[in-house]
């Protein structure tokens, strides 16, 4: 991996090479984004999950070139978990290390955009899914449900059906 990613820093100085949290067996890849890190290496370390992980990611990162860790705040919440408090967590974990960056990854609605920028997270991966919603924000509640009411009733015309 090491030497893949000094390969893939070569491309330009704009280039963060993405680095998996962890190999196929469970290995941390901390170490090697740390020496990376040390080295003048861009990473994006990605994939993680857990405060542990963020925190020992903090640690190989800190005093390095600059940096993003992505924790997948929508993979958390697909578990049942509130995302927001480890992502507010992940924030003050990483004050150890001012070049690095937190990218809130796989957002699941337009709600976590404002959650992101309330909590301080410095980048938010969002899919055009979701910024097809952005619309839709301040609209008046009343309005919507009507909206919905209006949709339902042209799928049932659309039907054909009749009682």
């Amino acid at each position: 991996m090491e030497r893949q990613t000094a390969e893939i820093a070569g491309w330009g100085s704009n280039v963060y090479v993405k680095i998996p949290v962890t190999n196929t067996r469970r290995e941390p890849a901390y170490e090697p984004v740390r020496r990376l890190s040390a080295s003048g290496v861009k990473v994006n370390v990605t994939a993680l999950t857990t405060l542990p992980q963020i925190r020992a990611v903090a640690g190989a990162v800190s005093g390095g070139a600059p940096s993003c860790v992505s924790v997948f705040a929508g993979r958390i919440a697909d578990t049942g978990r509130d995302p927001v408090p480890i992502m507010a967590e992940a924030v003050e974990q990483l004050k150890v290390a001012p070049a690095a960056e937190l990218i809130w990854a796989s957002p699941r609605e337009l709600l976590n955009v404002f959650q992101a920028d309330a909590i301080g997270c410095h980048i938010i991966t969002v899919a055009n899914d979701i910024l097809n919603k952005l619309p839709l924000v301040g609209k008046n509640l009343d309005d919507y449900s009507l909206d919905t009411v209006r949709m339902f009733y042209d799928d049932a015309t659309k039907s054909g059906f009749r009682l």
